[in-house]
Formats: C-alpha cells, structure tokens, sequence
C-alpha cells in the first residue's frame, strides 16, 4: 500500500511531466510561427500540404455535412411544429451549422483523418531518421517539414468547415422542403433574415481558424515528439485524437461563451 509521501511524490511527477509537456508544446509552436516567413515564401510547399490535408478529406467532411443536414432538418421540424414556426427551420439549421456544428464537427473529423496522417507521416519520418539526415544536410527540419503543414492545416480547416456547413444546409432544405413539404420561400428568407454576417458567420469562421491551429499544432507535437519505434508512432497517433478533441471542446466552450454571451 502507498504511503501518503509515495502518493505526494507521483502526482508531482505528473504534475512536472505535464508542464514539461506543455512547455515543449509552445517552445515548438512559436519555433514553427518564428520560421514561417522564410517557408511561406515557397508557396509551392503549402499548397501541396493544401491539397494534401484538404482535397483528401474533402469527401468525409462533405458526406458528414449532409447527414448532419438531415438530421437536423427532421429534428428541428419536430421541435418547431410543436410552436407553430416550421417556417423557421431555414433559420434554425444555418444558425447550427454555422455558429457550432460546422466548425466543431469539422475539427473532430479534421483530427481523425488529417491530423493522425500528420503525426505518422512526421512520427515515421522521424523513425526512418530522414528528420536526423537533414539536420546532417543543413536543412532545418522545423522550416522544410512542419512549417508546411502547419499553415496547410491551418488554411485547410476554414474552407472545410465552410464546406460542411453549405453541404448541411442543402440537407436540410432537401429534408424540410422536398420530403416534409415547408415552403421554400420562408426556408430561405427566414435564413437570410436571422444569419448575420458578423455575429454568425464570421464568429464561425474564427472559430474554424482557432480549431484548425490546435489540431494542426498538436498533431506535429505528437509527431515530432514519437518515440522512433511502431509502437511509439501507434500511441503518437493515439494521442492525437484524444488531446485534438478534447482541446477543440474545451476551445470551443470558452468561444461560444465570448462570442455569444451577451
């Protein structure tokens, strides 16, 4: 049995191994931010890192949204037809999609499918030693490597977050005007009545841009910190997912109460 001192002493260490961690994971993002003048000049290597994180997780967002779409395009018209507003359901999808859902559910998808792919495409370099031949070669791994992908990411998420969102409206509309029979006309002007540009589009696309660094930043960490074997890039890619949701929740909670409370 544990004496109190044994007790004491392993929650310092995890409280120490924690800080550390954090410590590493903003040394390496303002390592990352510092570098990214001279790498943002080879535009070449961004786009490629654009279409690579983007154009591949295109139809999982998109698929995503549309279901997404339905649902909330026979959820909504259940709840609204107990107050008489079906008329409102135009209002109710963008407002969801726009302001919570689209950057959320995005950053959830972004993190499984494109932020594993760049913590084990960074993990395996690492395992292979190419990171190590380029510090050889006098190549900075930070600026040739995880500058491109970062900004990819970063760029990529808002454009996939407006996809999924304009994909979930047409689910909705397909669902309440095609299959439920509201009238098209109050769908849409109701919806371009109640959005607005600032309070809800544009906070939604600030939203995505925060989502998209986090993810983004801790899937290079995860990366970039794996242990050279399988089994380390494995957990790496584990880790990715846990820490990415948990942070984008987090994030997303302290948004929301900024942006909307009053």
């Amino acid at each position: 049995m544990s004496t109190p001192f044994e007790l004491i002493s392993r929650l310092g260490a995890r409280v120490r191994k924690s800080i550390t961690g954090l410590g590493a994971f903003m040394r390496l993002g303002g390592a990352i931010l510092a570098r990214s003048g001279a790498a943002l000049r080879r535009a070449r290597l961004v786009s490629q890192q654009v279409h690579f994180i983007g154009n591949h997780s295109l139809l999982i967002i998109a698929v995503s949204g549309l279901f997404v779409g339905f649902v909330l395009g026979l959820q909504g018209y259940y709840t609204l037809s107990r107050y008489g507003s079906e008329e409102a359901l135009g209002l109710l999808v963008a407002l969801s999609l726009t302001r919570e859902l689209g950057p959320v559910v995005t950053a959830l998808l972004f993190a499984g499918r494109a932020g594993t792919s760049l913590t084990a495409e960074i993990g395996l370099m690492k395992a292979g030693e190419q990171l190590a031949a380029m510090e050889v070669m006098a190549v900075d791994p930070i600026r040739r490597v995880l500058v491109p992908r970062f900004w990819g990411g970063v760029i990529a998420m808002p454009v996939l977050a407006a996809v999924f969102s304009m994909v979930g409206v047409i689910g909705g509309w397909v669902v309440g005007v095609l299959l439920i029979g509201i009238d098209p006309g109050a769908f849409w002007s109701q919806m371009q009545e109640g959005v607005d540009v600032i309070n809800d589009v544009l906070n939604g696309f600030i939203k995505s841009v925060v989502f998209g660094i986090a993810v983004t930043l801790v899937a290079l960490h995860a990366g970039w910190t794996a242990r050279a074997t399988p089994e380390g890039v494995s957990r790496a890619t584990t880790r990715t997912v846990v820490h990415s949701s948990l942070l984008v929740l987090g994030l997303d909670f302290v948004m929301t109460a900024l942006m909307f409370g009053n």
